[in-house]
């Protein structure tokens, strides 16, 4: 479970920092997720992402809850897989696919002028 300091400090941001924060995790799942020793890391991303994404869709949109549904239920697979150490061949590219579609959503940018 997530803290309550970090549900609290996630729920102040506005809509556009929640999404891109969990863009960032699924970006760090991508990242570690082939290194056995970052298991405890993903593990632990995996979590807080499935929360960030159900206090993200209170206040979004009807179109971005729906994505944000569907990647819950990715990171609940990934994670189920995860944690019996039989993670998914495709978890990687997924993850790196969800996290550009949220920050997208977000309007955030990657780029600083």
């Amino acid at each position: 479970m997530v803290s309550g300091a970090i549900h609290q400090r996630f729920l102040q941001d506005p809509l556009p920092k929640r999404l891109g924060s969990l863009a960032a995790d699924l970006a760090r799942i991508a990242s570690f997720a082939e290194d056995p020793e970052d298991y405890e890391v993903v593990a632990s991303l995996l979590e807080e992402g499935k929360w960030f994404a159900e206090w993200a869709a209170a206040e979004a949109p009807l179109e971005t809850q729906a994505v944000l549904a569907e990647v819950q239920l990715a990171l609940a697979v990934w994670q189920r897989q995860w944690l019996s150490r039989r993670a998914a061949p495709t978890m990687r590219d997924e993850a790196a696919r969800r996290s550009e579609e949220l920050l997208a959503l977000s309007g955030l940018s990657l780029t600083r002028s």
